[in-house]
């Protein structure tokens, strides 16, 4: 007898690494780790190009169920949750994959198990692509309650979760409170135990919207902190933070975080605008409003206005490191050069595990034309952020200084940068900065096309970057910088 249709479901093919990646919600560095550490099962296909696997939804889950010692007790219970089917399964191309619970569903529906649709890494976005709605929704939705936010300017996102209209079960208050102090870290291997616990408070409370902003934040920072694409962390954040202003309008974390994956995902900047406001007249002394609205103001261009929000997230929480070194990106950028930099080398000494300041001293010392400082700074960046094809590309450009200056480190560069583009471990956009530098207007015009069909971040600065300076006359880069400054004055448009 053949298998009955809901065998043949709970048996779905996953056909690459991104689709297994998005069946756990996890990046794709991980999921290759986990087969080659962990044995999780996954095929090659026969015959087919490089690194092509499938595997089936079953085995994962029963690979899950079996290797309940060899993860942390957080991201285990996740992962069960997973196998379980209480997180929906979802291809790469955003559909989803019925499960087959392997339990009778509860009578009770207040008892049933939310279902997360995370988004799954979308293909790249065309130019004339109508703009994608992405919703993370549960099945419980409870009605949220009139709210009166009383909290102070110290630890505000800690205190919302106790103001909050709905008031949240101790479970998943505790399990929020423990991704918060992960998702506060920032490293790579924090973030994803943020994601897990944010993940497990949304499951025993689905009307948790502070899980909700989390999430979101987790998201947002696993993009600039560790090595997930922007294509698979910003459409996550963005349906998390929808999810968050639905349940709580008056969460100033939720607009924030809306605001944020609205600018750099979307190029909406007059939306993401009116979130930040939005945000900061809900709580005026929220410090991730000001910090993130700083760094939105910075990538606009709007300097004076970006030192003055960064000045008050300063003062809110003068500890914070990221925000110290994110001030030291927006007075270089705005000509106070060597106050950066001082400001820089100090939080270098503070705080070394800080892989945003090491990024920023790279780009100075570049400018400074200070190559082995440049060269150092850059590897420290890579391995904080366990990013394998930036630390590939920096030994490579060391390597091509050391044989022929300037253009043998261009040289060198180039086809590691377009190994790790194939692998999708790198931006098409640096790639078509080296060819730039190199002289190959074709290559880089190419590479320039690739990166806005990506919506890659870099080119929110490309007005702004000498590297392009020999394509200015070009009809393609032209057209190019009109359809990125088209996208951004043009709200909502995808």
């Amino acid at each position: 007898m053949g298998e009955t249709p809901a065998r043949q479901k709970s048996k779905h093919r996953l056909d690459s690494w991104k689709e297994i990646a998005a069946f756990f919600g996890r990046d794709e560095r991980t999921v290759r780790r986990w087969e080659k550490e962990r044995g999780l099962p996954a095929y090659r296909v026969p015959g087919g190009e490089r690194g092509g696997v499938f595997t089936y939804t079953e085995e994962l889950r029963e690979w899950v169920k079996g290797r309940a010692g060899e993860f942390e007790a957080a991201e285990f219970e996740t992962l069960r949750a997973i196998a379980d089917g209480a997180v929906a399964d979802r291809r790469a191309d955003g559909e989803e994959i019925e499960r087959v619970s392997p339990s009778e569903p509860s009578k009770n529906p207040a008892n049933s198990v939310p279902v997360l649709n995370l988004p799954a890494a979308p293909a790249a976005p065309q130019p004339s692509n109508v703009r994608m709605v992405l919703w993370l929704a549960p099945l419980v939705v409870v009605a949220g309650l009139v709210i009166l936010l009383s909290f102070s300017h110290r630890d505000p996102q800690y205190k919302q979760a106790l103001a909050a209209p709905h008031r949240p079960n101790a479970e998943a208050q505790e399990l929020y409170l423990k991704g918060e102090y992960h998702r506060a870290k920032r490293t790579p291997e924090d973030l994803n135990k943020a994601v897990d616990y944010f993940t497990q408070s949304i499951v025993k409370d689905p009307s948790y919207a502070q899980a909700y902003v989390g999430l979101a934040d987790s998201y947002n920072l696993l993009r600039e902190f560790s090595v997930m694409p922007a294509e698979e962390a910003y459409p996550r954040a963005l349906a998390a933070a929808q999810r968050a202003v639905e349940l709580d309008d008056t969460s100033a974390g939720a607009h924030t975080s809306l605001a944020f994956a609205t600018f750099y995902w979307n190029w909406d900047p007059v939306t993401a605008e009116r979130e930040y406001k939005r945000a900061l007249e809900l709580d005026p002394n929220f410090v991730q409003g000001h910090h993130w609205y700083a760094t939105f103001l910075l990538t606009c261009g709007r300097f004076p206005e970006a030192l003055d929000q960064i000045e008050q997230a300063r003062k809110l929480d003068p500890s914070s490191t990221t925000i110290q070194a994110d001030k030291g990106r927006i007075l270089y950028d705005a000509g106070r050069k060597n106050e950066a930099f001082a400001l820089l080398k100090q939080l270098e000494s503070t705080d070394p595990t800080l892989a945003t300041t090491h990024g920023y001293l790279a780009t100075i010392y570049l400018d400074r034309k200070d190559y082995e400082n440049f060269f150092a700074e850059s590897k420290q960046a890579a391995e904080l952020r366990h990013d394998e094809a930036g630390l590939a590309v920096a030994n490579a450009a060391k390597q091509g200084f050391t044989a022929d200056r300037l253009h043998g480190m261009w040289e060198r560069m180039a086809p590691v940068q377009k190994e790790m583009f194939d692998r999708d471990l790198r931006s098409s956009y640096d790639l078509a900065a080296t060819y730039a530098l190199l002289g190959k207007k074709e290559e880089a015009l190419r590479y320039l096309q690739i990166a806005y069909e990506k919506r890659d971040i870099g080119l929110l600065y490309l007005s702004r970057n000498s590297d392009f300076n020999s394509l200015h006359d070009d009809l393609v880069y032209k057209e190019i910088t009109e359809r990125v400054g088209e996208k951004l004055s043009r709200p909502g448009e995808r």
